[in-house]
């Protein structure tokens, strides 16, 4: 009789532990899109990802007369499709565990020509007890993961961060509707500028991560968040006639808030950001040298200013989604005068204000989407004084870019 008990409770306890397995397995999903893009400018501007991901335009040139860059440009692709992998359903000692890895095929493209490849877009592990999650690997900063509701590729920038970057992230659940996030940020794809360029070896030699911290309150129909962003890099390990080493450093920080809303059938959102620099989130920024020391070291100041956007879209159907996005940026300049060299983004240096106006409307055939948009996009451009602000000479250049995008979600 005991031996039968002992029998029993073994396979009671075998079938037990392959059922907690089989309530464990990995799951698998798919998914992703084919998206091809068509834009029209009415003049040359700053822009990526074959002209699709649209900064600004370009300052005037004029020669005799003519503004040689009042030249219009077309061009589509369909490069930003995308495919990516979830994975979920995978628990272990009260965790749960997931992954996600993305893709789509920017690279290998300059300007507009060239063959696209395969890049990487996100490539994470997530975790989650009780109220605590993490996330591992690349994915969106915290910063540029609230985003406005357009379909054009840029989505909103240079008036809000953008970036996909290596992180260690944690958030923390506080109360009902209020949570933490913390985070231990890398670069990558979307690095600083400086005397090298555009370059994370800033941020390698600096030894130091980028550092987050924010705060979610989540309402019924309410999301708002606000954050602090620190960054210290080293734009150099040398002196001028690298002679000897030098320990430069810039150190700098960006603000945030976040806020949307729901009204009826409109979804609003806002987004006001000061950025301290803010080259690395693709935000107009940049610093100088703003003093050059007895044994070689230079100090830096780095540009300021307030970036915000907001949209209002119209869901009441599902078919036909209007919408439009309002964005504005005001420089302030160094807090020092720049006595040396300086290195930017988007024109750090000669804008004064920018605006953009951007209506457009979806039609949602099943998985199959068409959308048309207009984007009137704006900046005052000028001479800089030694503060690299834009004081003299100011005049506006106007951009008109109209924009299709077909669609398909599987």
């Amino acid at each position: 009789m005991k031996k039968t008990v002992i029998l029993m409770a073994s396979a009671l306890l075998f079938a037990s532990s392959a059922f907690a397995q089989e309530a464990s397995k990995p799951q698998f999903k798919w998914y992703g899109f084919i998206r091809t893009y068509f834009a029209f400018d009415t003049r040359e501007s700053s822009a990526g990802t074959e002209d699709l991901y649209y900064y600004m335009p370009k300052d005037q040139n004029i020669i005799d007369g003519t503004d040689l860059n009042a030249i219009p440009s077309f061009r589509y692709a369909a490069l930003t499709s995308r495919l990516g992998l979830d994975v979920t359903g995978y628990e272990v000692s009260g965790y749960k565990v997931g992954a996600k890895v993305e893709t789509d095929f920017y690279s290998g493209v300059s300007g507009v020509t060239g063959t696209a490849t395969l890049r990487l877009r996100q490539a994470y592990v997530s975790l989650a007890k009780g109220g605590r999650s993490w996330k591992i690997g690349q994915a969106w900063h915290p910063m540029a993961a609230d985003m406005p509701d357009i379909f054009s590729l840029e989505v909103g920038v240079p008036f809000g961060p953008f970036s996909r970057t290596p992180q260690v992230t944690a958030d923390f659940k506080l109360s009902d509707g209020v949570s933490l996030t913390a985070s231990a940020l890398w670069q990558m794809q979307y690095d600083s500028t400086g005397p090298d360029g555009a370059s994370a070896n800033y941020i390698k030699y600096g030894c130091t991560p980028e550092m987050y911290l924010g705060f979610n309150f989540k309402g019924e129909k309410t999301l708002t968040r606000i954050g602090a962003d620190f960054l210290s890099i080293k734009p150099r390990n040398y002196n001028a006639d690298k002679t000897a080493r030098v320990n430069d450093r810039l150190t700098t920080f960006n603000i945030f808030a976040f806020g949307q809303q729901k009204a009826g059938d409109f979804t609003l959102k806002e987004k006001v950001t000061y950025a301290n620099d803010g080259s690395h989130m693709n935000m107009i920024g940049g610093y100088g040298v703003s003093s050059i020391n007895p044994d070689g070291s230079w100090d830096y100041s780095a540009t300021r200013n307030i970036s915000a956007w907001a949209t209002a879209a119209y869901k009441k159907s599902k078919v036909w989604v209007p919408s439009i996005f309002l964005g504005y940026i005001k420089t302030f300049g160094t807090s020092k005068e720049i006595v040396g060299a300086f290195w930017c983004k988007n024109n750090a240096n000669s804008v004064a204000s920018m605006f953009r106006i951007q209506p457009e409307v979806v039609y949602n055939l099943g998985k199959v989407t068409f959308g048309l948009e207009y984007m009137c996009t704006a900046v005052q451009y000028g001479n800089a004084n030694n503060f690299k602000l834009a004081t003299e000479n100011l005049h506006w250049v106007v951009n008109n870019r109209v924009e299709m995008m077909v669609k398909y979600t599987f």
